[in-house]
């Protein structure tokens, strides 16, 4: 029997106005997988992302996360279920401790509110002792480096880090599925090369965890996903293994411009 898809998207659209941002894009990702997003600059890559996460909703289809529908839900709704995302740029609290930034994330778990905090303060101390002493075991799953320091503010950390960061700070919400927003943008092939292996070894010590990954760099989209999907003017054009998807003709269309694939 076939286990059915971690996500799920149906028909999902939306609509400025008379501008079409998402067209009718469907999608299946399945559970400990990896599947990239590309297209030309303004395709709707970020857009399908604040479809999935409840930022905007949809004029048209469904999202579904493990067979249950979450088109509806709040954003913070939606990390409680399991999807966790980072931005294309840095959303770090930089004043505030690297350990501090990764306990932030678990607040989609955490239990004690306002009230308590005022009326059993231990109740609350002890369930921030236990955040502080997960995220330090996130942190060092992620990088030895960033936990050994945890104590300084997450503003004085070069790019590598800070995506490490953040990908330490969703995980602190014990995702199912994970979207990173072009992760690797503003870093070098040796800072990529990390981040990829940061991303598998992450997958590895997760079981069932899945990545869904908007990128451009294509050294990453050739060595990382197990598959892309190709977004031109909101509508999905092609899917598939990168190596055979970005020899068609109409990906080529997307990227160069039909003179230059008539001229090639």
């Amino acid at each position: 029997m076939t286990k059915a898809p971690l996500l799920s998207l149906r028909g999902l659209g939306i609509r400025f106005g008379g501008l079409v941002a998402v067209d009718e894009v469907n999608l299946d990702l399945p559970h400990g997988h990896i599947t990239c997003i590309i297209g030309p600059n303004g395709a709707g890559k970020s857009t399908l992302f604040n479809l999935i996460t409840g930022i905007y909703k949809p004029t048209s289809g469904q999202v579904v996360l493990n067979g249950e529908t979450i088109t509806a839900l709040a954003p913070h709704k939606i990390a409680a279920k399991g999807i966790a995302r980072t931005f294309q740029s840095s959303r770090l609290f930089e004043d505030l401790s690297i350990l501090d930034n990764v306990i932030i994330g678990m607040h989609a778990r955490t239990k004690t509110g306002v009230l308590t905090a005022l009326l059993l303060p231990w109740i609350s101390r002890r369930e921030l002792e236990a955040c502080a002493t997960e995220a330090g075991d996130i942190l060092n799953r992620i990088s030895p480096e960033l936990y050994a320091r945890r104590y300084e503010p997450a503003g004085i950390l070069p790019q590598a880090d800070r995506r490490r960061l953040e990908i330490a700070r969703a995980l602190a919400s014990h995702p199912k599925l994970i979207l990173l927003d072009e992760p690797s943008s503003g870093m070098d092939d040796r800072d990529t090369a990390g981040l990829m292996a940061d991303i598998r070894r992450v997958m590895a010590d997760t079981p069932g965890l899945s990545f869904l990954i908007i990128e451009h760099d294509m050294r990453l989209v050739a060595e990382l996903p197990d598959d892309v999907i190709v977004i031109d003017y909101g509508k999905k054009i092609a899917e598939g293994d990168f190596a055979e998807v970005r020899l068609l003709p109409r990906v080529q269309q997307a990227y160069l411009g039909q003179k230059a694939v008539e001229n090639a």
